[in-house]
């Protein structure tokens, strides 16, 4: 329609307007799905705005035939309606890319070569607009080709014809952000040719100075923004809370949520670590804490995430607390509490800790079969928002799931620890037939004894044979610790210093030991279990210490309790050893060792009413404390449960 007057004619301005027009109505029509919801509104917003910048340029495209202007007002027109060609092909292009990726797999079939002819047909305008935009004037060459692409463009459409399928389209929040992020950048490359045209109109040096100045500077600020997460974090939230009907995308955040929970250990930290992160990742904090229940109910630290920092006392939540979260599951929101928002009177169970940690910003309670299995406590985001009603549904589900992967976690543990007992009870098996063959040995000797005691050979015999079965029971006793079934007698007065110096005797290295006693401490217990308890301390205080560094030995009343203080200068034990496994059967620091004595040595002091408090610091040394009731102390009334363990 342009040849007889040329590719600038208004005629055949109006003709390319016209075809872009139907083109941009048919991409329009076919997002009719999505007329409903914030989604379809971004999409119209986009349409709107190509379809602007379609109206604009035949208005400005006849200005030069309506009006006197002077060369250099219309070379500005000719630049602002290669610029709106550009800009009108770049969205094309998006809104194309847009249209395919939303369409479903059937969609497609039917979609794809219509698309790629629509394209085609603007990569090719953007490339004519931009070699005019460069040469100052449209080439003859170029549109003499715009016939050839037409010709493309309509056996392309033509060979879609025919086909059949049912279009949906599924437009993920993703793509929405993406097609936002590239009409930005086209905006903004847009207001960059248009201001550094015009500064270059204002001639002189001064107009070349200020389109250096505008460019270094729009560019260090475009820079400035693209590196700063905090920017980008801003307006995530704000194009999330402004253009969705949702904060969240389900499925996006449901399987980054099982692709955390779903590595394996070695790549991404330990279970607990993954938990938190798990958490944290949803309501994009950048570090989290795990607290767990310990014995007595009280919430401890169990694992950090991205938060060295964070000053936890040993006992991070009381029990009273931990009860009313796992009887209310409330997810707190911190910052709520600090402006004087407590519908819930939740407020006073806080810690202190809690409040003097200013990054603390939620609590989200993990809570299985109305029991807490622990509480993530998340740092406040790089932007600070109040949690509304979808955060809360969301971390809601998302902390019984996890609570429920815990209790999993726990049931297989259990079953592990159960496996490892019943192995232990088949050694045992072996090691009870080597005693009975032991003892059927020397009771055999015993008998012959009473024949042939006077026979010097018989005696050298009877030696030979007593020395070969000590020989076989001292090879046992290397290999297992001392057992024994759980005491059950009643307490009663145990004098620590005669239990303390009747071991001493007993030992070979007694000289390694070092005993401060100021006074003699009567506690309440069983005098076979305290001794087994003390030995056992004894032996690995020495095990872990230099053969030159003495092992002490101090006992002293504390209130009303007696303390028994084991203390080495060995390789001490890390917070974590400690805190995880120190106390766990079949798990020990030495390579012949069964882990069985530290378990069994508070299995003992727990039944005996009393606890065992670790302080450990690796390369320095260890201090154990075995604190038992005082004698006189036996009637006064004593809590049902003691915390078992104090690592630092």
């Amino acid at each position: 329609c342009w040849a007889p007057q040329g590719a600038t004619s208004p005629m055949a301005l109006f003709a390319e307007v016209l075809r872009n027009l139907a083109w941009l109505l048919l991409m329009l029509r076919l997002f009719a799905p999505f007329g409903k919801g914030s989604v379809g509104q971004a999409v119209r917003a986009v349409y709107a705005v190509l379809g602007l910048v379609l109206a604009a340029q035949p208005v400005i495209g006849i200005l030069p035939a309506l009006l006197p202007l002077e060369w250099q007002s219309v070379q500005l027109i000719f630049y602002s309606m290669i610029v709106f060609r550009m800009m009108f092909a770049v969205g094309g292009l998006m809104l194309v890319h847009n249209l395919y990726t939303a369409a479903g797999r059937d969609g497609r079939v039917v979609l794809q070569r219509p698309l790629l002819a629509l394209a085609l047909m603007w990569f090719y305008d953007l490339n004519a607009a931009t070699v005019a935009y460069l040469t100052g004037s449209l080439s003859v060459e170029l549109a003499a080709l715009d016939g050839g692409i037409g010709l493309i463009i309509a056996l392309l459409m033509a060979l879609s014809t025919g086909q059949r399928a049912h279009l949906r389209f599924q437009p993920s929040r993703s793509l929405a952000f993406e097609t936002l992020s590239l009409v930005g950048i086209g905006t903004y490359l847009i207001l960059m040719v248009l201001l550094a045209k015009a500064l270059r109109w204002m001639g002189g040096d001064y107009g070349q100075l200020a389109q250096i100045t505008v460019l270094v500077g729009m560019g260090a600020l475009a820079l400035m923004l693209l590196l700063s997460e905090r920017w980008r974090a801003w307006l995530r939230v704000k194009l999330s809370k402004h253009m969705f009907q949702h904060r969240y995308d389900y499925r996006s955040e449901w399987m980054r949520f099982t692709s955390t929970i779903g590595r394996p250990d070695t790549d991404s930290g330990s279970f607990d670590k993954r938990v938190v992160q798990a958490v944290a990742d949803i309501a994009e904090s950048p570090a989290g804490l795990l607290l767990t229940p310990d014995e007595t109910g009280a919430l401890m630290l169990a694992e950090r995430w991205n938060w060295p920092t964070a000053d936890v006392p040993a006992m991070a939540m009381s029990a009273d607390a931990m009860q009313r979260f796992q009887h209310s599951g409330f997810i707190v929101d911190l910052d709520d509490l600090r402006g004087g928002k407590d519908p819930s009177a939740i407020g006073a169970l806080i810690p202190e800790w809690m409040w003097v940690e200013t990054r603390v910003w939620a609590l989200v309670p993990l809570i299985h079969f109305d029991r807490l299995t622990g509480m993530v406590v998340l740092a406040r985001p790089q932007v600070s928002r109040s949690l509304d009603w979808e955060d809360f549904d969301l971390l809601r589900v998302v902390g019984r799931q996890l609570a429920s992967y815990q209790a999993e976690q726990a049931s297989q543990q259990a079953l592990l620890e159960a496996a490892r007992f019943d192995e232990f009870n088949r050694r045992m098996a072996f090691v009870m037939h080597d005693i009975k063959n032991l003892a059927s040995q020397l009771g055999l000797v015993a008998r012959n004894a009473e024949r042939h005691a006077g026979n010097p050979e018989f005696q050298a015999d009877m030696l030979k044979t007593i020395r070969n079965s000590v020989d076989k029971l001292n090879g046992l006793l290397s290999r297992l610790s001392r057992y024994r079934p759980a005491a059950t007698d009643a307490l009663q007065p145990v004098p620590v210093a005669r239990v303390v110096q009747g071991l001493l005797n007993e030992r070979a290295d007694a000289q390694r030991v070092r005993l401060i006693a100021p006074g003699e401490l009567v506690v309440q217990g069983q005098h076979d279990a305290v001794e087994q308890v003390i030995r056992h301390l004894v032996q690995n205080a020495i095990d872990a210490s230099p053969a030159d560094q003495p092992v002490t030995v101090k006992f002293f009343a504390d209130g009303l309790f007696g303390c028994i203080e084991i203390i080495d200068t060995g390789c001490g034990m890390s917070a974590e050893f400690v805190r995880t496994q120190l106390f766990k059967p079949f798990v020990s620091s030495k390579t012949d060792g069964f882990g069985i004595g530290a378990f069994e040595a508070r299995e003992l002091v727990a039944r005996m009413g009393g606890r065992i408090e670790v302080e450990s610091r690796e390369g320095i040394g260890s201090r154990f404390v075995v604190r038992l009731p005082l004698s006189t102390s036996a009637d006064i009334e004593l809590p049902d449960t003691i915390p078992q363990t104090r690592s630092a």
